[in-house]
């Protein structure tokens, strides 16, 4: 069973997981490198599809204790009994939005990426499938090392789940609109 990160772009997966993997001694898959090697990336305008089916295949046989994975796909094409702990990286959607104009997304590619993470889809998907052995950090105010640290508590003591609320922080901004509509 794995050590798997996951959550929307832009939140620290990957930086995260390498730091991680450096301290655990742990090989990194990384699933959006698999699919992208598989072929398995269709692409459908703005977005990129994938064979979730054929990735779970591709995975089935990739997967060791050994490992730590990462990547926003792992509530839809990881099994249970490939895992042992899965962390949701959680940012603030207004921060996301900086990140997002800098890897030059379209204005409906960041509406949709900071959407997903004000309603949480990533966490519900994976805290709907995956139960308690999701964790949720809010990797907002953190540092690298912050987070690292939060995350091996995670891993090692099953402590250290944040609950994440960022619909109520919108709301509360009176930003709602700014998000959801065109």
């Amino acid at each position: 069973m794995s050590i798997v990160i996951t959550g929307n772009p832009g939140v620290g997966k990957h930086t995260i997981t390498e730091e991680i993997a450096k301290r655990m001694k742990l090989s990194i898959i990384d699933i959006n490198e698999i699919a992208k090697n598989s072929g398995l990336f269709e692409k459908n305008g703005d977005t990129n599809e994938i064979d979730v089916e054929k990735l779970k295949d591709i995975l089935k046989q990739k997967i060791s204790e050994k490992n730590i994975i990462v990547g926003h796909l792992a509530p839809y094409v990881l099994r249970e009994n490939q895992i042992k702990v899965m962390i949701v990286l959680r940012r603030s959607p207004y921060d996301l939005i900086s990140v997002y104009k800098n890897r030059e997304y379209s204005d409906n590619k960041i509406r949709e990426n900071v959407g997903s993470e004000i309603l949480g889809i990533i966490a519900h998907d994976a805290i709907y499938r995956f139960e308690d052995k999701v964790f949720q950090v809010n990797v907002s105010e953190k540092t690298i090392l912050e987070t690292t640290e939060s995350v091996m508590d995670i891993i090692s003591k099953k402590i250290g789940n944040e609950e994440v609320d960022w619909l109520e922080l919108v709301g509360k901004n009176n930003d709602l609109g700014k998000f959801f509509v065109d």
